[in-house]
């Protein structure tokens, strides 16, 4: 159940369950656009906790709102709930507004489970999945290397490759990674050495160079660990 409207100032707003959802910073400067333009259109969802209000819903229009200095509160709509049920309405609401991502998902089951001690069939029950969803949402945090977590989380990794790593130990998800690693590499080092700079604009080659330099700092940094490994194994 949620109360009416209240009006919160931005330092009354606490972020503990921000680690459960993605940043995504082009969407936040979106949204500052627009508080600047239109104010606030919709209340973000907070629930009272540890003597805070707690954000469940409105990440980004927080984070927006910081940035815009004129606007140092906020309208909000409170829930009367628990800490468990915060974190299923993190879930639900974002699958009204936009499907969660997979590890967004991932880590609400794994803190319902893990940090909850609920057990999965009661998981399901309140986030009204299946218990096998429930069950393929904690083998992504709990089976899934911790670097391809990371790459997962900013987009490097399609959650079906994920999927098909999970059912691998974690030397043979290093393995698989690898070789997509190489592959890419390979398709770049053929279109540098056969078309590179001559297939670009010259607009194209100011958005692409500082890139490319970034390219080349990391790649020669993993080429010298990729050397010390190879020489201790």
């Amino acid at each position: 159940m949620a109360t009416d409207l209240i009006e919160l100032a931005l330092t009354d707003l606490s972020e503990s369950f921000a680690r459960y959802r993605l940043r995504t910073p082009a969407a936040e400067r979106a949204l500052a656009v627009s508080l600047r333009r239109f104010g606030q259109l919709s209340p973000v969802v907070v629930f009272r906790w540890q003597d805070r209000y707690e954000v469940v819903d409105g990440f980004k229009r927080l984070a927006a709102a910081r940035t815009v200095g004129e606007m140092p509160r906020l309208w909000a709509r409170v829930l009367e709930t628990d800490e468990r049920s915060a974190k299923a309405a993190i879930y639900t609401l974002n699958r009204v507004s936009g499907k969660p991502s997979e590890l967004e998902e991932a880590w609400i089951v794994h803190a319902l489970v893990r940090e909850d001690g609920l057990p999965q069939v009661e998981v399901a029950e309140l986030l009204g999945r299946h218990k096998s969803w429930v069950c393929r949402r904690l083998a992504l945090i709990e089976k899934l290397a911790e670097p391809a977590q990371e790459e997962l989380k900013v987009g490097l990794l399609s959650p079906t490759c994920a999927r098909q790593l999970v059912r691998l130990p974690p030397g043979n998800q290093v393995w698989k990674r690898l070789g997509v690693l190489i592959e890419w590499l390979t398709r770049m080092e053929g279109w540098l050495t056969h078309a590179g700079r001559a297939s670009v604009t010259p607009q194209d080659g100011v958005v692409l160079g500082p890139r490319f330099t970034r390219l080349a700092v990391v790649a020669s940094a993993v080429a010298a660990l990729a050397r010390d490994f190879d020489a201790a194994s």
